[in-house]
């Protein structure tokens, strides 16, 4: 007894670990909620594996599936997966930590840093208003999008279920979750039956973009407003990284696919779906387009647009913005012959650089062993599987539709993938490491040739 009371509090010690332990413990109670008959339409016992890799891919938001969403799962077993989606999204940290407040007991120092490393704040103080201010604007930015979805899903399905619907798709879409029930119009068709409706789209989209800006950055838009120079470096370079990557993204889909899958359509058309697939890789998960029809080159961009996925202390997933940005920003900074990086004329410390490097790497690393290994085992092109652990080590969803044809062996791998991508590279590093002291001196230094 004593070893266990030794463990639990060496784990509730580490934020970290705290945030690890808080997404096991919610993927273990989906896993067993979702294998009960109840859940399933059919009324019958799921497999743990097949419920285990639902369940984490519902809490880490990801979106890829091993049974359709709306033909498989009873009202029951959507609502479980609904809840694990909202949980995921905004982060079992928050949701702890506000409920804590509402008790009017004092929040710990350790509470305040779990929540500052699980929204990714640059600054401990004013954790318990942030935490208000992110359940609130969830609320108010899913009501919005569930109001708007029902206009378009009422008239079609009927006034309960048009709502469930909208609801459903709201809350997935502000989360970047990647789950629908459009499954009635044919098994994981995901948006295809609305690829040219705007409202859908548009909704879709904008909710998508603004969960995937991060917490922080809602929290200093609101509180500067228009006012672009009282902005944060952080929120000046998550925006401008974000609509640089949606242009360029809609840019590459549209000349890449204008004598492809956008041949037949027109030019608002073509638009509407370019925009689309630019925003919807980072890390949503949702298609207008089948993307096995896609050429190896756009499949490409979307895995690179995968692997970037949206911004730190958001609902979405992937390297993150912040960190592509600083690994280009310090080429820059090389070729021009500076010491430190600079932007917005301010310069960032050299940790930034280290931890972004550190991302990167163990991102790639991970992304193309799993890769490898998974084409080696399944007998499958290297462009597939490449596809498949991008969507979900970037927690996005998008399929060639090899998914549930995978072995048992593959599904771990994916199921891995996806809690790494979901809790975070440096989480997860920071978690299992060790801390040394700070060293007292320094050994002597020596260069050595790159590049």
């Amino acid at each position: 007894m004593q070893h266990f009371v030794a463990l639990y509090r060496k784990i509730i010690s580490s934020p970290t670990k705290m945030i690890m332990l808080g997404y096991g413990m919610i993927i273990l109670i989906g896993t067993v909620l979702l294998m009960m008959p109840v859940s399933s339409a059919a009324h019958v016992f799921t497999p743990f594996k097949e419920a285990l890799f639902t369940a984490t891919s519902a809490t880490c938001v990801t979106g890829l599936v091993l049974f359709d969403t709306f033909t498989y799962w009873s009202m029951f077993g959507q609502l479980v997966i609904l809840g694990m989606i909202q949980i995921g999204g905004i982060g079992f940290m928050t949701l702890t930590l506000y409920a804590i407040s509402l008790t009017k007991k004092k929040i710990g120092l350790r509470e305040r840093v779990a929540m500052q490393e699980a929204v990714s704040a640059p600054f401990l103080s004013g954790m318990v208003r942030l935490t208000r201010f992110i359940l609130y604007s969830t609320v108010l930015f899913e009501g919005i999008g569930a109001f708007l979805f029902a206009l378009r899903f009422c008239p079609i399905y009927g006034l309960g279920q048009g709502i469930y619907m909208a609801v459903f798709q709201s809350v997935s879409s502000f989360c970047n979750a990647g789950f629908d029930l459009v499954g009635m119009h044919g098994q994981f068709s995901s948006l295809m039956p609305y690829q040219n409706d705007p409202l859908v789209n548009l909704v879709t989209m904008a909710l998508v973009i603004i969960g995937g800006l991060g917490f922080y950055v809602w929290f200093d838009l609101r509180k500067n407003g228009l006012h672009i120079h009282r902005y944060t470096l952080h929120t000046k370079i998550v925006l401008l990284a974000t609509i640089t990557l949606i242009v360029v993204g809609a840019l590459a889909f549209y000349f890449l696919e204008r004598n492809g899958v956008l041949a037949e359509k027109s030019a608002g058309e073509q638009f509407l779906n370019s925009m689309f697939q630019s925003v919807s890789p980072r890390t949503a998960g949702f298609n207008t387009v089948p993307m096995g029809l896609l050429a190896q080159s756009t499949q490409f961009v979307i895995i690179i647009l995968m692997l970037i996925g949206g911004s730190p202390g958001s609902t979405a997933g992937g390297i993150k913005t912040t960190t592509v940005t600083v690994m280009f920003l310090s080429v820059f900074s090389e070729l021009r012959k500076r010491k430190a990086i600079e932007c917005h004329k301010r310069r960032l410390p050299d940790e930034v650089l280290k931890q972004a490097a550190c991302i990167l790497m163990l991102y790639l690393i991970f992304f193309l062993l799993a890769s490898i290994v998974m084409s080696a085992v399944e007998n499958l092109p290297m462009n597939v599987t490449m596809f498949e652990c991008a969507s979900a080590i970037g927690t996005v969803g998008l399929s060639l539709g090899v998914t549930p044809a995978l072995s048992t062996f593959s599904h771990v791998v994916l199921i891995c993938l996806m809690f790494f991508g979901r809790v975070g590279g440096l989480t997860v590093l920071f978690a299992f490491s060790k801390t040394y002291p700070n060293a007292t001196s320094q050994l002597p230094q020596e260069k050595i040739t790159v590049g």
